[in-house]
């Protein structure tokens, strides 16, 4: 895996915590499409690129995967309004770490 998604997922908290969400919601896509790109490719998905936005898009689609881990790569790629933002509900880093969590999970058993 190319990108480190534990320093992509502490970089989300890191920025979040400095104030920063623009950049917390980009490292939280990053590790978690960091996840799903090895994920994919163990299952033989060739990608076409090294895009985590890719990755998460394919996982929404697939129909192997659990209901709430759609969801969550589902989430991971909404794109914000105007103002920047995300509903106030979704919580990135949150909803990074579930797929992440998932994703190890089903490759464990």
């Amino acid at each position: 895996m190319a990108l480190n998604w534990k320093e992509e997922l502490e970089g989300a908290r890191r920025a979040r915590q400095e104030g920063n969400e623009g950049r917390a919601r980009v490292c939280a896509r990053r590790a978690a499409g960091a996840v799903a790109q090895d994920f994919l490719r163990r299952r033989g998905v060739v990608l076409r690129t090294t895009s985590a936005y890719e990755a998460l898009q394919i996982l929404e689609q697939w129909p192997a995967l659990a209901p709430h881990l759609r969801q969550a790569a589902a989430r991971l790629i909404l794109r914000v309004d105007e103002s920047f933002r995300l509903p106030a509900e979704i919580d990135l880093i949150e909803q990074a770490e579930i797929l992440i969590r998932g994703l190890m999970q089903d490759d464990s058993d």
